[in-house]
């Protein structure tokens, strides 16, 4: 008699060419995401040449019942770590059945923006760090934590070993190799300051983690500050620089851009998300919501410079107005001479932001790049 478990793991190559396609969405909300398996008669490799789907957008909260149906365009195809074998994850962008983006596809925008010229031009780079907590599946309290009472306080937990420290190890290792087995670039992880909370270097890599978590019995939270009081709350930052950046004098590039950010902080914060006014109080690493400021190696304003390295001043920002969903504006320069970038972060819930461009033609497109793809956002 097989069990359970040998029927999930069972491998269809040996019996068949056929393979299962998991297709990926953005749900109604920009921030939770929705998946559907069908059957393929063999092995695809290049997404253009999947066939499109479609799904209920009246039950996602992305179309009205009377005209519900959504179709689904597979943009990016992935390994599938829990089926394995040739099954593979489909990465797909929602459109109407007449071939216009659905509201929460900020993924066409994007696409448009980073194909300008001007665009390419400067080599955009960034690197997303997203921060999350694992919490007890019953009680929505952060793994490793007494029920109902707190661990001892913040210090030894950020990158620390050992049982009292290291919660939840299992399913963040899980998760890493999970993440390179299905071909994601995933360059690290590290366990942040309040115990139970981790951070990865978003789309795939997220829906991955939320199906390792739903295996383990724990509930992954991208709440900005999901326990109140003396803890820190997450973000996610992303690096990101313009060749101009890395180029020599790109430090005065940078500080141009942070002057710009200054201009429209207002609006910037008001596009964060909800949930950000319980995190940004000036305490706990973060600057206070209401005003802007910016310093080297100051973990406690809006926009951190890192500190400089031998001659070389071109470096990362990081603004630390970032909600833990994926959103927020956050920068965090280094200091490489071959490796500058800056970090931002906006909240995916609310990923069309009104900002204002600065005076560099390239880098002002490519502000429009991070609000339309909900990924990150920097004015320029």
């Amino acid at each position: 008699m097989s069990l359970l478990s040998d029927l999930i793991n069972l491998n269809l190559s040996g019996t068949t060419k056929k393979i299962i396609a998991e297709y990926i969405w953005i749900g109604g909300s920009g921030m939770d995401l929705r998946s559907k398996a069908r059957t393929l008669d063999g092995v695809v490799s290049d997404p253009q040449k999947l066939p499109k789907w479609n799904y209920d957008g009246s039950s996602t909260g992305q179309a009205p019942g009377e005209d519900s149906e959504v179709i689904l365009y597979p943009q990016a195809i992935f390994k599938d770590p829990f089926r394995r074998g040739n099954n593979i994850l489909v990465m797909c962008d929602a459109y109407t059945p007449a071939g216009e983006p659905i509201p929460t596809n900020k993924r066409y925008n994007a696409a448009k923006i980073f194909s300008h010229p001007d665009v390419a031009a400067e080599v955009p780079w960034y690197g997303i760090e997203q921060e999350y907590t694992l919490l007890q599946k019953d009680l929505k309290w952060p793994i490793g934590w007494p029920v109902g009472g707190y661990p001892g306080p913040q210090g030894p937990y950020y990158c620390g070993a050992g049982a009292d420290k290291a919660f939840g190890r299992d399913v963040v290792d899980s998760h890493y190799k999970a993440c390179l087995y299905a071909g994601i670039n995933i360059s690290g992880i590290n366990g942040e300051v309040m115990p139970g909370q981790w951070e990865f270097q978003l789309w795939v890599a997220r829906y991955i983690l939320e199906r390792i978590t739903e295996i383990a019995g724990v509930v992954v939270s991208f709440d900005p500050k999901p326990i109140e009081g003396d803890w820190n709350g997450a973000g996610a930052h992303t690096n990101y620089s313009t060749k101009s950046m890395r180029n020599d004098g790109g430090y005065e590039v940078i500080k141009k851009a942070i002057g710009n950010l200054q201009l429209r902080h207002k609006e910037h914060i008001a596009a964060y998300g909800e949930g950000n006014e319980r995190r940004l109080t000036g305490r706990h690493e973060t600057a206070d919501i209401h005003t802007f400021s910016w310093g080297v190696a100051n973990r406690g304003a809006s926009v951190r410079v890192g500190q400089g390295h031998g001659e070389s001043w071109e470096r990362l920002l990081r603004r630390q107005k970032a909600c833990f969903q994926h959103g927020s504006l956050c920068c965090h320069l280094h200091d490489c001479r071959d490796n500058h970038s800056l970090e931002t972060v906006r909240d995916r819930r609310h990923s069309s932001a009104l900002v204002g461009y600065g005076d560099f033609p390239p880098l002002s497109l490519l502000e429009d790049v991070f609000i339309s793809s909900g990924i990150a956002m920097v004015v320029l």
